[in-house]
């Protein structure tokens, strides 16, 4: 059982990780960390956190209805994918070795942030062949990071933000909106196989998951006021400073 302090630790982890998701992505880099510092193992974690954020996209999605029917074309065309690249990403955490995921963690975390922060140059430079639809090289993209979603949920947002921006032009707001969909359908395809096979802690899950939910709509209000730019630089910085401390763990 949790005692009030650990209650309170989590449900406020929870309500960041919902808010940050709702306003540009990254929230896991939040609650995996979270879960962690209370003594957790990093798979049960990891896996923790991927149940307990869905709620957040929940809220995340609600908070952009009005921006839902434009990107509904897109989100059928990728929600295949993302369940294909979910389930391969889920099996091979669940089937790999903790030692291994364990070492590779701190290397996960970092990936998702520099991919982030390159997000406007790649874009840039891919400006010619990336239209509406996005083409190949966005289903391929949304498999990878479907993939990466499957395994590690910390960063998830983050690293799916970075590469529907590349390959689409559309404003950050639809953008949003797009991946708190595709998240809550990797999240949910990952939620079946930790559910039946992974180490999921239910109490942390229950407390985050409530509170997740209120900060996923809190996150979408923020994020319709602060610049993107300075969303993406405060969850670029999170990510560098969480990346750091887990080389030194």
């Amino acid at each position: 059982m949790l005692d009030i302090v650990q209650v309170t630790v989590l449900a406020t982890a929870g309500f960041l990780a919902g808010a940050v998701n709702g306003i540009a992505g990254g929230g896991s880099l939040i609650s995996f960390p979270a879960l962690l510092a209370m003594g957790y193992s990093p798979v049960a974690a990891n896996v923790t956190s991927a149940l307990a954020t869905l709620p957040g996209y929940l809220g995340g999605l609600v908070g952009y209805r009005d921006e839902l029917p434009a990107v509904r074309p897109p989100a059928r065309r990728l929600a295949p994918v993302s369940v294909a690249g979910a389930a391969c990403g889920s099996l091979i955490l669940l089937s790999a070795p903790a030692e291994q995921f364990t070492s590779v963690v701190p290397y996960l975390v970092l990936a998702s942030v520099v991919t982030l922060a390159a997000q406007d140059v790649v874009a840039r430079r891919l400006d010619r062949t990336r239209g509406a639809a996005g083409g190949r090289g966005l289903l391929a993209g949304q498999f990878v990071v479907s993939v990466y979603g499957g395994y590690f949920a910390a960063g998830l947002g983050v690293m799916m933000l970075a590469v529907l921006g590349t390959f689409m032009s559309e404003n950050l707001h639809r953008l949003n909106a797009l991946k708190s969909a595709l998240s809550l359908v990797v999240g949910l395809v990952s939620a079946l196989c930790f559910s039946a096979f992974g180490p999921v802690e239910w109490i942390p899950v229950a407390v985050m998951s409530l509170a997740g939910l209120a900060g996923g709509r809190s996150g979408v209000v923020l994020a319709r006021r602060v610049p993107p730019r300075h969303l993406r630089r405060l969850i670029v910085g999170f990510g560098l400073v969480l990346s750091i401390a887990l080389f030194l763990r």
